[in-house]
């Protein structure tokens, strides 16, 4: 497991608190006021959307319920994993196949989809998470999204007691590289971006320099300010990445 990505809440330490997450305890705090939110939390790989969301749940003590997706193989249809992840809600809460999901997540501040459905990999040995999925199969795996599409249209009524918070990244490869299409892509993640943000609450975390150098200096507290910015001109506002050229020298 990577040493500075944070993949389950119980995993947090040194966290510094930054503009973007006073931003997003602002939105979650309507979580536990009002139904029917939809949160997209955004931020380029290495900026730490999982540590703020989970820190800002811990802080205002919502009561969350996180989607965990654990694949078998990469080769797997979309209607399987759309399958699969219900199964996963089923077993997880224990609800009998009669039993109305949506009505019991509705009794949640919110459903979260974060790294435990995104990069289960990480946490489950010798299993396939979304984003390998998603990788394998390209383009394919718009219809996944699809399918969710059609039956939040379906049952509609049963969201609007839902609030739901999603980690969102769009890993694409570009020039030999994995960028994130709502950050790395300039005009492109701009557009991207502000498609979302018109039906939904973006909250993008994102960094200024001086926030950036607090943060890794947090984890790294002998790390020299002139050798982190020489990292930040290399990998931009991105703490997870600085610290580990800092730690492994490259």
């Amino acid at each position: 497991m990577d040493e500075y990505k944070i993949n389950r809440p119980e995993e947090i330490r040194n966290f510094v608190a930054t503009q973007s997450y006073h931003h997003l305890l602002e939105v979650f705090q309507e979580l536990s006021n009002g139904n029917g939110h939809i949160i997209h939390v955004m931020g380029a790989p290495g900026t730490g959307k999982s540590i703020n969301i989970y820190s800002a749940i811990k802080e205002l003590e919502l009561n969350v319920y996180e989607i965990k997706l654990i694949l078998p193989f990469s080769d797997i249809n979309s209607k399987d994993v759309f399958r699969l992840m219900m199964e996963s809600i089923r077993e997880d809460l224990k609800l009998s196949p009669s039993e109305d999901i949506l009505s019991y997540l509705g009794k949640f501040d919110a459903v979260l989809f974060a790294d435990q459905f995104h990069d289960s990999q990480l946490i489950f040995e010798d299993k396939v998470g979304f984003s390998q999925w998603t990788d394998y199969k390209g383009f394919q795996s718009l219809n996944f999204y699809l399918i969710c599409i059609y039956k939040y249209l379906k049952h509609k009524n049963g969201f609007k007691d839902i609030n739901m918070v999603l980690q969102t990244a769009w890993r694409v490869r570009r020039g030999g590289k994995k960028k994130d299409l709502f950050t790395d892509m300039g005009i492109v993640s701009l557009l991207a971006k502000t498609m979302v943000d018109v039906p939904f609450e973006v909250v993008e975390i994102s960094y200024s320099e001086e926030e950036t150098i607090n943060i890794v200096k947090s984890h790294l507290t002998d790390a020299d300010v002139d050798t982190i910015k020489k990292y930040m001109k290399r990998y931009g506002n991105k703490p997870r990445f600085i610290c580990q050229a800092l730690k492994t020298g490259r």
